[in-house]
């Protein structure tokens, strides 16, 4: 249980839905769902995470890693591009390939930029600070994958991380119009464990975050 509204808590997964939510399935619904099947299975559902420079014993080490800014979607991840990555202070060290029904990224396994990929960055100056831009869709079923795998690859003690994303201005809640909010606007969450003063207001109940940038 929250201590406060704002904070990010771990909640139990439901693996499947209780009996009055079930819906009864259609045969059109019953084709979509099998068409889908298959072409998940030819394809995998598999997350892989690729390191540069990181093979045989040391692909095994965690990464040192003291600060992680994650952007999710995007306009997020235009946003690092535009303030953050524009410079030669970055390089790219890492990527994240996956195959979903709105995602396709090539069967390469080169560590290059592609906007269908997750990339990390590392900082040069310190190579302990890394940015992941995620701009490629991550489905439902893939997101606990997404998430072992890149902070598997990770030292947790004394990490900070960082979640960037954003969402449509009619999806925010508010007693107020929102034709009159100044747009775009920034609302925070944060972990008892961050202690640090956040940099914008704490999100409103009863608004929540989904998605990736939930998990």
């Amino acid at each position: 249980m929250a201590t406060f509204f704002g904070e990010v808590v771990v909640a139990p997964s439901r693996a499947g839905l209780d009996e009055e939510e079930e819906r009864e399935e259609t045969p059109e619904d019953r084709e979509i769902r099998q068409e889908l099947e298959k072409k998940r299975c030819r394809r995998g559902r598999e997350v892989e995470v690729l390191w540069s420079g990181r093979s045989g014993s040391c692909a095994r080490e965690p990464l040192e890693c003291s600060r992680f800014v994650v952007a999710i979607g995007r306009n997020a991840a235009a946003f690092l591009s535009s303030f953050i990555l524009d410079s030669v202070c970055w390089e790219v060290v890492g990527v994240v390939k996956l195959w979903n029904e709105w995602c396709r990224t090539s069967s390469s396994t080169n560590v290059l930029p592609t906007d269908s990929f997750c990339l990390f960055y590392r900082l040069i100056a310190d190579p302990t600070v890394l940015l992941c831009q995620c701009s490629c869709y991550v489905a439902e079923d893939q997101q606990f994958q997404w998430l072992e795998k890149v902070f598997g690859s990770m030292q947790k003690e004394g990490l900070q991380v960082t979640i960037l994303s954003t969402c449509p201005v009619a999806d925010y809640k508010t007693q107020e119009s929102t034709l009159t909010l100044a747009s775009p606007f920034l609302r925070a969450l944060k972990t008892k464990e961050f202690q640090e003063q956040v940099c914008c207001p704490l999100l409103e109940q009863p608004n929540i975050v989904r998605d990736l940038p939930a998990a």
